[in-house]
């Protein structure tokens, strides 16, 4: 086909499948901008909208607080609190039979006879989703926004979410932040997780950009080293958020090194997510920002929400998901479960006993029962189950996290696997941290390592960061290279 000839002035056609979106952005006169995109399918197309969407910073009002679908969860999530147990029991269950129909019309429920009841699902491990996603869809994918977990264990998961639940997980985070005080329409918000400003090689400011009208400025954790930590707390500083949406690791680093170099601000409300958030972070992130540190856990499947601060314990909310608690193991004081969650407002990929991977630790003395259901609080979230150091004979060893805790001073660890023979700890430490700290964690090493493998210990600003911009408590990069270690921070 000969080529088409475009006058001057004119806007050559697009091609079939191709969506144009034109906005206008900024303030006043701001000119036009276009964007066009090849989507030449029907989930492509969506999923390409949504992001294009997301980039131009209109996907707020658009999709995750679209007035079809927000106003309804603000407004249970505020009356669900009111009601007695009963009711909330009943409204539980309805809506977890309206999630197991929707289950049961999928090919993996149409394969188990679609139960009725909760109890007859077999419990669903993450292999089993990895391994065939969409036979776990309850209507066609281009009707649902794509997702993906961040690839921690090594492979992301596929997965799909529906327009009411993606409205719902924005108000779960609004409903948080209004509790603290906090305006999440209106508020300014500074961004310390895993975005990509520029290129890391790039070193010259400014580390972030202005997003959402204005209202955000996100910043590139990648840049953030003791050379550029002047220029992020002046940044922040001349912005003064309202509140700090922070990777808890991203967050050690800033902190240590203001404290380090004599820097201080005031942030009202610093909301930590996606990593484990500790009690020496956030005793940290007060020292160097003035600030209150709420801390919320979820994952990409959206089974199970929980939030608290590490003082005070965590709560699930039972609105969100049905919970079950499977024993891991116990400790002296504490006892260790991994959480099963159904999600009740994904009924486009609906996940019935989901096992998430992830552990938390309950006192002992408390009720699994009433900790999964929301009516008492748990000490900590641990991490995830794929938490482990190999052997050099091949053996997973596990509880890892137990080496930091009780030794002073460690504000944050990491394991770096290089080899099945040695292992780096790297160590975010706190004024204080010395070589009894670093004898007392070798200490602590030599009980669940064998003495064929060499550890090591090293201070650090920076932990190794995945894809994501996260930093998985280990990283077994000779086992999966160029994963993690392709991604560490300058």
């Amino acid at each position: 086909m000969a080529d088409a000839t475009v006058a001057p002035g004119q806007r050559p056609p697009l091609a079939r499948g191709t969506i144009r979106l034109r906005l206008r952005l900024g303030w006043g006169g701001a000119p036009r901008h276009r964007y066009a995109f090849v989507a030449p399918k029907p989930a492509k197309r969506m999923t390409a909208l949504i992001t294009s969407l997301k980039y131009l910073g209109v996907s707020d009002r658009l999709v995750r607080r679209n007035a079809l679908w927000y106003a309804r969860p603000r407004r249970l999530l505020a009356e669900f609190e009111q009601l007695d147990a009963a009711a909330r029991q009943r409204w539980r269950e309805q809506r977890l039979q309206r999630i197991l129909a929707a289950a049961a019309r999928t090919a993996y429920g149409r394969r188990l006879g679609a139960p009725g009841a909760l109890a007859h699902w077999p419990v669903l491990e993450k292999e089993t989703l990895r391994a065939e996603p969409q036979a776990f869809l309850a209507r066609p994918a281009w009707l649902a926004i794509a997702a993906s977990t961040s690839g921690t264990s090594g492979t992301p998961l596929s997965l799909r979410r529906s327009l009411e639940n993606v409205a719902y997980e924005q108000a779960v985070l609004d409903h948080l932040l209004a509790g603290a005080g906090v305006s999440p329409k209106t508020c300014r918000a500074g961004v310390l997780r895993g975005d990509d400003i520029k290129s890391p090689a790039d070193r010259e400011p400014p580390y972030w950009r202005l997003a959402s009208s204005g209202r955000r400025l996100v910043f590139s954790s990648n840049h953030l080293d003791r050379d550029t930590v002047g220029a992020f707390v002046e940044a922040l500083r001349r912005f003064a958020p309202d509140v700090i949406f922070a990777y808890p690791s991203v967050l050690d680093s800033l902190c240590s090194l203001m404290l380090e170099q004599g820097l201080s601000l005031r942030v009202g409300l610093t909301a930590c997510g996606s990593e484990v958030l500790t009690k020496a972070t956030t005793e940290m992130a007060r020292a160097a920002l003035a600030t209150r540190v709420i801390g919320y856990y979820g994952q990409a499947e959206r089974v199970a929400w929980a939030s608290g601060d590490p003082s005070h314990g965590f709560r699930f909310l039972p609105s969100y998901s049905v919970n079950e608690l499977r024993f891991v193991e116990s400790s002296a004081d504490l006892d260790s479960y991994e959480i099963i969650g159904t999600g009740l407002w994904n009924t486009a990929m609906p996940l019935v006993r989901y096992a998430t991977g992830d552990r938390i630790r309950l006192r002992k003395g408390a009720s699994p029962a009433e900790v999964a259901d929301g009516r008492e609080r748990f000490a900590e979230i641990v991490g995830r189950s794929g938490d482990y150091i190999l052997s050099p004979s091949g053996g997973r060893l596990l509880g890892i996290d137990h080496i930091p805790r009780g030794v002073p001073h460690v504000v944050r660890s990491q394991f770096i696997q290089e080899s099945p023979n040695s292992v780096r700890l790297l160590v975010i430490a706190a004024p204080g941290f010395d070589d009894a700290c670093r004898k007392l964690l070798l200490r602590h090493a030599s009980l669940k390592l064998p003495t064929s493998m060499i550890i090591t210990v090293e201070t650090t600003t920076q932990l190794v960061r995945n894809a994501a911009g996260k930093a998985p408590l280990v990283v077994r990069s000779f086992e999966t290279p160029g994963r993690a270690n392709a991604e560490t921070a300058p």
